[in-house]
């Protein structure tokens, strides 16, 4: 099983045994932690509440999908990992793995996680227009090019 984390401290490392769990029990093979409904307040910027609501929503209208986050706290086994054949290296991994995932049938599952507010490092998103929507762009183009 491959976990990806944000090192910021964003993510509450004490929920790991809950994101693994639907894998390790063959419910999944993929688990997303979603920060919809646990974030706290002010962990997430408004610009990172807007593009993630649009993002969920381009989902469903153009591939059925119904996800509530992109969040970057998931697991996955390393079987579905190699068929996905990830190949975005920056912003529009989280939606390209979900696209992949969908299109190849992997089993996906999503759990409610924390968010907190970041404790190390600076944004290169959040903080900037520059990186909001550098973002952006990333995530709707990979959204559209697996169309």
């Amino acid at each position: 099983v491959v976990v990806f984390v944000d090192g910021d401290g964003s993510n509450v490392a004490a929920e790991l045994p809950a994101l693994v769990a639907p894998i390790l029990s063959g419910e999944a093979e993929m688990v997303i932690g979603s920060r919809a409904r646990k974030s706290d307040p002010g962990s997430l910027t408004f610009p990172q509440k807007f593009g993630n609501i649009l993002a969920i929503r381009l989902l469903k209208v153009l591939y059925g999908m119904h996800y509530t986050d992109l969040g970057p706290f998931r697991a996955i086994e390393w079987d579905a990992l190699e068929r996905l054949q990830m190949a975005d290296r920056n912003y529009g991994w989280t939606v390209e793995m979900q696209i992949k995932a969908a299109k190849l049938r992997v089993a996906v599952r999503e759990i409610d996680v924390s968010n907190k507010a970041r404790i190390a490092g600076r944004s290169k998103v959040a903080g900037t227009i520059k990186g909001v929507a550098g973002a952006g762009y990333k995530i709707i183009y990979t959204i559209l090019k697996y169309r």
